[in-house]
C-alpha cells in the first residue's frame, strides 16, 4: 500500500478535493467488511487493511467536521481522526458482531478530542471538569437560548449558564469571547481575490451511511453501558448523577443538598465519587470490544 493510493489533505484549500476524492471509495456491505476484518485480523493483509480505512474516511470526515468550530484547522482535525481510525482498524474483532464504524467511532472521537484539548491555548484550563463542560457545551446552550449574535452574552443569559454549567458568570463570558474570536476565521477568505468563505467548502451536513449506522449503533451501545454501569451505584448516588449529569436540566448543588439535607460540598463530593465509579464501570466493559491482547498502536502512517 503506498502513500499515493489514500487521499491526503495537506491543506485547508484542498478541503473540497479532498472529499471528492473520499467519495469514491465504495461503502462496505457487513459481508465484505467481515471478510477483510478477518483477512488483516489473522493474516496481517496489508490491502484488506487498506480497503478498511479508506472505506470509512467520510466517517472520519463527517465527525471532524463536528469540530470544525473550534478554530483549529479541519486539515488537523482530519489527519487525527484517520490516526483513530487506523488505531480501530488494527484492533478490531469482527468476531464481536458490531460494525467497523460503531467501534472506530470510539477511536476517532477520542483522538479529535485528545486533539481539540492538547491544541486550543485557551484549554490549558481543560484539567478542570467544569471548563471542559463549558468548552464543548456553550455553543449548544447558546443556540437553545436562542442566542445568535455576535458579540457577549447579555448578562442575564451568562448567568443563566454559569448555574446550569456550575461555573461563573465571568468564566462563561470569557469562553464566549474566545469561541467568538475561533469563529471569524470560518469567514476568512479562500483566496485574496476570490470570493470564497472557508466555510463555503465545508462537507454537506447529510449523514453518510457509516454515521447514521455507527450513530444509531453506539447510541444503542452506549445506553446499555451506561445502563449497566448504573446498577453499581447506590439509590443516592445514582439519583444525584440523573440530577446533574444524566438530564438535559441538571438541578444545582445547593438544591439536591437542600433536598437530602446534606451540604452544597458534600453533593459535589458524592457526584464526583459515583462518576468515578461509572467511569471505571463503563471503561471496564468497553475492554471488551478491543483486543484482548493489547499490540502496540500502529504507527500514524502504517496504512498510508
Amino acid at each position: 500500500m503506498t502513500n499515493s493510493r489514500v487521499p491526503v489533505l495537506a491543506s485547508e484549500n484542498g478541503l473540497s478535493a479532498y472529499m471528492a476524492a473520499i467519495k469514491k471509495f465504495p461503502v462496505l456491505d457487513p459481508g465484505e467488511e467481515y471478510m477483510l476484518a478477518k483477512a488483516f485480523a489473522e493474516h496481517e493483509d496489508s490491502e484488506a487493511a487498506h480497503k478498511l480505512v479508506t472505506s470509512h474516511l467520510r466517517l472520519v470526515a463527517k465527525i471532524a467536521m463536528g469540530y470544525r468550530f473550534y478554530g483549529l484547522p479541519v486539515s488537523d482535525l482530519i489527519s487525527e481522526g484517520n490516526v483513530g481510525l487506523m488505531r480501530a482498524v488494527k484492533k478490531f474483532e469482527p468476531d464481536r458482531g458490531f460494525r467497523l464504524a460503531t467501534y472506530a467511532m470510539w477511536w476517532i472521537k477520542a483522538a479529535i478530542n485528545e486533539y481539540v484539548l492538547n491544541s486550543w491555548s485557551l484549554v490549558k484550563v481543560g484539567t478542570v471538569a467544569a471548563q471542559k463542560k463549558l468548552f464543548f457545551n456553550l455553543r449548544k446552550i447558546k443556540a437553545k437560548l436562542g442566542l445568535y449574535e455576535e458579540g457577549d452574552i447579555p448578562i442575564e443569559a451568562a448567568e443563566k449558564i454559569a448555574k446550569r454549567l456550575d461555573v461563573t458568570t465571568d468564566e462563561v463570558i470569557d469562553m464566549n469571547r474566545r469561541l467568538s474570536r475561533s469563529d471569524a476565521s470560518l469567514n476568512a477568505m479562500v483566496a485574496e481575490d476570490g470570493d470564497t468563505e472557508r466555510q463555503d467548502l465545508l462537507v454537506d451536513d447529510k449523514p453518510s451511511p457509516e454515521a447514521t449506522l455507527g450513530d444509531k449503533q453506539e447510541r444503542k451501545l452506549g445506553n446499555a453501558l451506561l445502563k449497566d454501569a448504573l446498577k453499581g451505584l447506590t439509590e443516592r448516588e445514582r439519583h444525584i448523577i440523573e440530577e446533574r449529569r444524566l438530564t438535559d436540566n441538571p438541578r444545582t448543588l445547593e438544591e439536591i443538598g437542600a433536598e437530602y439535607g446534606i451540604s452544597r460540598e458534600r453533593v459535589r463530593q458524592i457526584e464526583n465519587r459515583a462518576f468515578a465509579k461509572l467511569q471505571k464501570a463503563i471503561l471496564g466493559a468497553a475492554k471488551s470490544l478491543e483486543v484482548a491482547a493489547a499490540k502496540a498502536l500502529p504507527h500514524p502512517h502504517a496504512f498510508a
